[in-house]
């Protein structure tokens, strides 16, 4: 994946917004959501909130630790007497995004499980 509009940014006010929005904006299967499910069995690829915590700037990359709250499912059978007709849970996860300065090519890795 590429974040080119977050490398544009680079140095800029509005670099942290625009990033997120970029983020935001990714098929959530390029993200590790399923990997970092802690409460259900299966990660939904829809509607994630990112919020950067920390950058780094490196030599050759901008290293950006993020979280990612989403939502995580229960697949059931949605019968009526199903015993857990709740089959949303709240999850979130910490990926580390790893922008190269040169390419805006984007390496993404989960940070916690």
């Amino acid at each position: 994946m590429q974040l080119s509009k977050s490398l544009n940014a680079w140095n800029t006010s509005a670099f942290e917004e625009i990033l997120k929005q970029e983020i935001q904006s990714l098929d959530g299967t390029l993200l590790p959501l399923q990997q970092g499910l802690s409460h259900s069995s299966y990660a939904s690829e829809e509607n994630f909130t990112a919020v950067i915590l920390r950058i780094s700037d490196g030599d050759a990359s901008i290293c950006v630790k993020t979280g990612i709250f989403y939502t995580g499912l229960i697949p059931g059978c949605n019968c009526a007497d199903d015993p857990s007709p709740d089959n949303e849970y709240a999850e979130y996860c910490e990926v580390e995004f790893d922008i190269d300065k040169k390419t805006a090519e984007t390496k993404v890795r989960l940070l916690s499980a």
